[in-house]
C-alpha cells in the first residue's frame, strides 16, 4: 500500500498539486482505507491533473472505479484509495483534514 501511495502523492507533487497529505482510515469507520487530499491552482489545473493521474494510474495497473468532478472538486474513487483535488476555496471551506481527523479520533475511543 505504501508504494501506492508514494506512487499518487508523487504524480500530484509532479504536476504542482500542493499541500499533499495522507490519511489511514484503516482504523476508522469510514469507507476506504486512505484518503489523499490535495490543492489544484483552479479548475484548469485541476482536470489536467485528473487526465494525467488517470493515464498513470492505468500504466501502473491501478482500476479507477469512479471520477465525480465539478469545476472546484475532483474525486478520484479507486476502492480502497480516494483521491481528492480542491481548488485552494473548496478545500479552505469543506476542510477535509479535520473531518477525516475527527472521524479517525472518534473511532480510536
Amino acid at each position: 500500500m505504501d508504494n501506492r501511495l508514494s506512487f499518487i502523492m508523487n504524480l500530484l507533487e509532479e504536476k504542482k498539486a500542493d499541500g499533499v497529505q495522507v490519511f489511514d482510515m484503516k482504523n476508522s469507520d469510514y469507507f476506504v482505507d486512505y484518503v489523499v487530499v490535495a490543492t489544484t491552482m483552479g479548475e484548469r489545473h485541476g482536470l489536467s491533473l485528473l487526465d494525467f493521474l488517470k493515464a498513470e494510474l492505468k500504466k501502473n495497473g491501478e482500476q479507477i472505479l469512479n471520477i465525480e468532478s465539478s469545476s472546484e472538486w475532483i474525486v478520484v474513487d479507486l476502492a480502497d484509495i480516494l483521491v481528492h483535488l480542491l481548488t485552494p476555496e473548496f478545500r479552505a471551506k469543506y476542510n477535509l483534514e479535520e473531518f477525516l481527523s475527527k472521524r479517525n479520533e472518534n473511532k480510536n475511543r
